[in-house]
């Protein structure tokens, strides 16, 4: 069992202890007094009778009233995994700048609109906690606009159990000898320091402005500090305006220019100037545009996801290296806290991996492909090109049938003439060949003609004619080579082309030596060239070439490894190669050009003879006699394509597949839906949901569901088909899936707040401490199992204890904020004041704050190198500081519960 199951446990079974305490301390709770305190809820009636309660009525009550709490939250965690994807929909639109390269050139480039961390501090944030804001909302709504305890004590205590418990488990969860540090630390101290003041705020307003009354400017300024926390929080990640005179990478200057402001071109790599608020002064950032910066890193992790990929699978088209880098893109790639509580979602209730959606949709599309190669028959030749020795006698030319392989058919054959005649240089065959059921490929066998007369190389064809079913199996005829699709009998065609060629060598001269393209075009990352050499016009005896490599754009050492040496071709030996090793400076934009120059060829057993060329230097007005011309005629020589180009540049096509990543890796296209059909197919579709969140390549065997992923789907089901009915989220760009899912939400949370007042009623538990304990951890278990998969998974703690501290102070800001508000204006309105009680609320909230000051100071000492960062480390580090979240949790609600009961004194 890992650490997380292990903690899981520990905190129900903590939750089960404090109401059976809760109970066994206070059993009068039940009786009269508490039942006059008992109301009906704003959706769900009181339960009748609810007085003069047995203990075993009580009891009954209060399991039905576990359960069906138990089954609202689980429904909440649901539709909000629908929410949080329309979120991450909408958040992951995209616009397109412009940037201007190093050499000039404009690239066109796509970068999101939503900046991350304002996204993570307003939708993310709102999709994470939403339950608990609308939980406070319609609480106030539901009591007249009067206060409550369960929506305030729920907020704070989802705050308590994330900024303990959460931060625990994620600690713990790091594999051994790991570390994770937060990437984005001025954005953690700024949220960190407003969740800290949003209590802070809590205490003074309720204790200090005004003991017990919210006035309307506190309802009101309390939610306006949810737009300053956002606005802060960007200044910090963006490092703009007043920030920007505290870093050494700024300078002032009194004339600039504007370099990156929108629908203007940004420098790559160049300074980027922002006229501030009066004009008259420009600061600089010396280290780039941040936009542009991070298009940068990212096609640097493309770039090496698709050299690894090519690597790996060099045979495969790049269509497919596409697909296959897209899914690694969405694996590697940094995930939003969105992804990461759906896949934890979807995985405990039996909906499987998000990963693996692309993979089963290139697993369909092959499925289809290759279907659809089996409704057509393809005859033709493989190899379709051979080149023969001149004495071989006869060799065998190979026609192969591609598709259903069950009937009888047959197709004509004939050899044609090219530089080669029949009768003189081969021997003219024709014929019939019949494909029996079963087989797959037949052979045409022809007949070399040798003499002893030097020749240069000459070729001829066999073409493929009138393919057909033969007899019974199919009407005979064709039309241009092919045959109608008569019955359920797949096509029959000829491939392209429909003929292959024959290259005869002569095997009475040492050869002509040579490239076949003088000019070629590799990649950097090509490791290896094999760079070919070919002999035409004969084949005979053991020849030498020597050859080196010649310095251009490219520079020896640097973008290649000189070689030098020689080439042997042995007898009937018609090419080589020469291994060119390229370096890998990881250039996008490469563009250099080196030589491979070959030498004169010499005979194995001719070196010490004198050479056509010694025999012009010696005498170059001399006339060969008949017997020298017949000699030399034999001799190896150099042809004109002696010397090669060779440049190394990224292909296009490589370039191109790079930028469409940009396009289409976007882990929205895993999260999102695109119709009611899909969302219905997911709902009844169970799938393996245990285990880590480990990558699913393709070489891994997919997992089959266990027992209690059937068991989880069964039990949530239910859930899963009613929330298909809300809109997919490609529906205009996300947002009808929004507005639908909040009001869901909405519905689930308002019976929530019923179910917990009459749990509680019953129990006779007072609501502040049903609120903190049972309610809190219901709506913050998702987000529990999420922080826990990003922290294993991501490289940084952003995802998993960064979004923690901004979900708590937007918690309050909006929860508290927004109720409250509401709550002010409504009395002022009246005539009265909004009051609310500060005793145990003021106890928790000042609790509260001394606590996460102590989690704080941790944090930040566990980044000196001995630890190496906020999450994770040496397990003498990381045991003892779980120990001490998880006992401040314990404390925590154990104080709390005291204080409410007037166990111990509060304020």
């Amino acid at each position: 069992m890992n650490a997380s199951s292990v903690l899981t446990c520990a905190l129900q079974t903590w939750t089960i202890i404090i109401y059976l305490w809760c109970f066994l301390f206070s059993p009068t709770m039940a009786t009269e007094d508490n039942s006059t305190k008992c109301k009906e809820g704003l959706l769900l009636p009181l339960w009748q009778p609810n007085g003069n309660l047995s203990t075993g009525d009580i009891v009954a009550r209060g399991i039905v009233y576990f359960l069906a709490l138990a089954y609202m939250f689980v429904g909440v965690s649901i539709i909000a995994d629908r929410f949080m994807a329309s979120i991450e929909v909408i958040t992951s639109k995209e616009k397109e700048i412009v940037i201007k390269k190093t050499n000039g050139e404009k690239q066109t480039i796509s970068v999101r609109i939503w900046n991350e961390t304002v996204s993570n501090l307003t939708l993310m944030a709102l999709g994470s906690s939403a339950p608990e804001i609308l939980l406070s909302i319609i609480e106030v709504y539901g009591q007249n606009f009067e206060a409550g305890e369960i929506g305030p004590g729920t907020i704070v205590g989802s705050a308590a159990f994330n900024m303990f418990v959460i931060i625990a488990i994620c600690v713990y969860s790091i594999p051994e000898d790991e570390s994770r540090k937060i990437k984005h630390l001025r954005v953690f101290f700024v949220t960190m320091t407003w969740s800290v003041f949003a209590y802070i705020w809590l205490y003074l307003i309720l204790t200090w402005s005004s003991y017990g009354v919210i006035e309307v400017w506190e309802g009101v300024t309390t939610f306006l500090f949810f737009p300053a926390t956002v606005l802060t929080a960007y200044i910090a990640d963006r490092r703009l305006l007043i920030y920007k005179y505290l870093s050494k990478k700024y300078r002032m200057k009194k004339s600039g220019m504007i370099v990156g402001s929108e629908g203007e071109d940004l420098e790559m790599g160049s300074t980027k100037a922002n006229y501030l608020p009066d004009g008259d002064i420009t600061i600089l950032e010396e280290d780039g545009n941040e936009e542009v910066r991070e298009f940068e890193e990212h096609r640097r992790l493309y770039i090496n996801i698709l050299r690894e990929l090519r690597h790996k699978n060099p045979d495969s088209p790049m269509d497919d290296l596409e697909l296959m880098a897209r899914e690694e893109i969405l694996n590697r790639g940094p995930k939003s806290r969105a992804y990461y509580r759906i896949q934890a979602t979807r995985k405990l209730t039996g909906g499987g991996n998000l990963m693996k959606r692309k993979f089963e949709r290139r697993e369909i599309k092959k499925e289809e492909s290759m279907l659809e190669k089996e409704e057509v028959i393809i005859i033709g030749f493989d190899p379709c090109h051979y080149t023969v020795m001149e004495n071989i006698g006869e060799f065998a030319v190979t026609v192969t049938r591609d598709g259903d392989t069950s009937h009888t058919i047959c197709v004509d054959f004939q050899t044609e003439d090219g530089t080669a005649n029949a009768g003189s240089d081969y021997e003219h065959v024709e014929g019939t060949l019949v494909f029996r059921p079963g087989e797959a490929q037949k052979q045409i066998y022809i007949k070399v003609i040798d003499d002893d007369v030097f020749e240069e190389d000459e070729h001829f064809y066999v073409r493929l004619t009138n393919p057909r079913y033969l007899g019974s199996d199919g009407p005979a005829g064709s039309m241009n080579g092919s045959i109608g699709n008569i019955g359920l009998r797949p096509l029959i065609q000829l491939s392209t082309p429909a003929l292959a060629t024959v290259m005869i060598l002569d095997d009475d001269h040492s050869g002509i030596f040579g490239f076949p393209d003088v000019e070629v075009e590799t990649s950097e990352s090509v490791g290896v060239l094999s760079l070919k050499v070919c002999r035409y016009s004969g084949a005979r005896g053991t020849v030498i070439v020597p050859f080196r490599t010649i310095d251009g754009t490219g520079k020896r050492n640097k973008d290649f490894e000189e070689l030098t040496g020689e080439l042997v071709f042995q007898d009937n030996e018609t090419w080589k190669e020469i291994p060119l090793c390229i370096i890998d400076n990881e250039s996008y934009e490469k563009d250099s050009v080196l030589y491979v120059e070959l030498g004169d060829p010499r005979l194995e057993e001719d070196d010490d003879e004198t050479t056509f060329q010694d025999i012009n230097k010696n005498s170059p007005n001399a006339e060969l006699t008949e017997a020298e011309k017949i000699a030399m005629l034999g001799k190896p020589r150099l042809g004109e394509q002696y010397k090669a180009t060779i440049r190394i540049k990224e292909s296009k096509e490589f370039k191109n597949t790079v930028d469409k990543l940009f396009q289409k890796a976007n882990v929205s296209l895993t999260i999102g839906t695109s119709s009611w059909k899909e969302q219905f197919i997911e709902a009844i579709t169970v799938n393996a949901g245990d285990g880590e969140d480990e990558h699913d390549g393709d070489g891994e065997e997919e997992k089959m569901p266990t027992c209690s992923d059937y068991v989880m789907h069964f039990f949530t089901i239910f859930w899963k088909v009613i929330f298909a009915f809300v809109p997919p989220t490609d529906y205009v760009d996300g947002w009808l899936c929004f507005v639908f899912s909040i009001v869901v939400i909405g519905i689930l949370t308002a019976l929530i707040g019923d179910l917990a007042s009459h749990f509680g009623c019953t129990l006779g538990v007072k609501d502040s401490v049903t609120a903190i304990v049972f309610v809190a951890l219901g709506t913050s278990i998702p987000d529990t199992f999420a922080s826990k998969v990003a922290a294993v998974n991501d490289r940084y703690a952003d995802s998993s204890i960064g979004n923690v501290t901004g979900s708590n102070a937007v918690n309050v800001f909006l929860g508290i904020g927004i109720a409250w508000s509401l709550a002010a204006i409504y009395h002022a309105i009246k005539g009265t004041t909004f009051t609310v009680n500060p005793g145990s609320l003021a106890f928790s909230v000042t609790l509260f704050c001394v606590c996460a000051f102590i989690v704080a100071v941790v944090l930040m000492l566990r980044r000196h190198k001995a630890v190496g960062g906020e999450l994770g480390g040496p397990r003498k580090y990381k045991l003892p500081t779980t120990i001490m979240f998880f006992s401040l949790w314990i404390f925590y609600v154990l104080m709390s519960t005291l204080e409410t009961y007037g166990i111990i004194a509060g304020f």
